[in-house]
């Protein structure tokens, strides 16, 4: 009976070993950080540049709706600015995490390295998977605090109107989740790379793949997806003048009928190449917001779209293809808003954390003692 206990308890102890390893680098690595008066003062630039974006566009909503009344007839619904405001702040918030997460976690083991404070703590009884873990934990940790400053503004969309806490939860997951993919990234370099100088500009290469690279991939991808599809001839409504319509949302319908025998008509399928807009981080935190299927309004117009709704719709237009996107293909009218079927961001995020996985791996492998093998002009201590 003792040896069972025995034999029970060591794999608990040797994962509450590993784990404590992993904490106090966490722990030394964050009193490094907050010991960095420089730290702070990003922090609070972070916070006033989203607190002025956020000012800037409810401004902008403020202008838009006066010139409406101004000059025009058409008054348009009471739906707040907080969808607009959620927009704008949610690609910001994006837009710079993606460029502050390279330089918090790119140079977290090389830095050591050329610092000669790495083999210090190589030479302890801490493992490779711990020094990286430990290390991945800590800029992580960095980055999620910018993230935290801007919560507040994302949250001003919900207050504002045209937003629900839904939306705000999954697209701060998601934010957390993509920052995550950037500084595993970002320590997986750094501990490939000899210089901190290269590895922060190979991280940041390596984002600018995700985000530029993959559209540029999926355009040159359309070019060889050519073919046909087969469809008749799109019979668009006539206009009439604007009417104001009853308070009676109804779901968005096609604006054209379809008549006549079906014929072969060129299309690009880009249905086959959908999957290279998969890793874009904007795609992944587009496509995963739960957005609702709009309707019209009183006025018989469409609901507002955003910038982040908008790139969701493009993703979606390329995964339905010309079959779900071409007028009148099989004969049959397509909706301008298309509802999510089959969602593109798992196969993207499971792409990325590959990659990550990958470099992480590899990066623990470079971390094992003793080293058979330096660059020249490393430095051990």
């Amino acid at each position: 009976m003792s040896q069972q206990a025995e034999t029970t308890q060591r794999p608990q102890a040797r994962g509450a070993g590993y784990l404590g390893g992993i904490r106090d680098v966490v722990v030394l690595e964050l009193k490094q950080r907050l010991r960095s008066r420089g730290w702070y003062i990003m922090l609070g630039i972070w916070f006033i540049l989203t607190g002025l974006v956020t000012w800037l566009t409810w401004a902008a909503w403020n202008a838009q709706r006066e010139a409406q009344r101004s000059y025009s007839s058409y008054v348009p619904p009471e739906t707040g600015p907080g969808s607009m405001i959620f927009e704008v702040v949610l690609a910001f918030v994006l837009l710079f995490a993606l460029l502050v997460a390279p330089a918090l976690s790119a140079n977290a083991v090389n830095g050591d390295r050329a610092g000669g404070t790495l083999a210090i703590l190589q030479v302890t009884l801490l493992r490779p998977g711990q020094i990286l873990w430990g290390k991945f934990f800590a800029a992580w940790a960095a980055a999620l605090a910018f993230l935290v400053a801007s919560t507040p503004f994302l949250i001003i969309g919900v207050a504002l109107g045209g937003m629900t806490p839904g939306h705000v939860v999954v697209a701060l997951l998601m934010l957390a989740v993509e920052l995550g993919v950037v500084c595993a990234t970002g320590v997986g370099i750094s501990a490939l790379a000899g210089r901190p100088l290269f590895s922060i500009v190979v991280t940041y290469l390596a984002v600018a793949g995700l985000v530029f690279g993959s559209l540029i991939a999926f355009g040159l991808g359309t070019g060889l997806s050519q073919g046909t599809i087969m469809a008749n001839q799109p019979q668009y409504r006539s206009y009439s003048p604007y009417v104001p319509m009853e308070e009676q949302p109804a779901p968005m319908e096609a604006e054209y009928t379809c008549s006549g025998p079906l014929r072969p008509q060129p299309a690009v399928h880009t249905d086959r190449v959908a999957w290279m807009l998969a890793m874009n981080p904007y795609v992944v935190v587009a496509d995963a917001i739960p957005y609702p299927v709009r309707t019209a309004n009183a006025y018989g117009m469409t609901s507002p779209v955003g910038a982040i709704e908008t790139i969701s719709q493009g993703a979606r237009y390329a995964m339905a293809g010309p079959a779900g996107t071409y007028p009148c293909a099989n004969g049959e009218a397509k909706p301008r808003y298309l509802a999510q079927s089959t969602p593109l961001w798992p196969l993207g995020l499971g792409l990325q954390l590959l990659l990550a996985g990958l470099l992480m791996w590899l990066g623990r492998r470079s971390l094992r003692t003793p080293a058979h093998r330096l660059a020249r002009g490393t430095r051990i201590a």
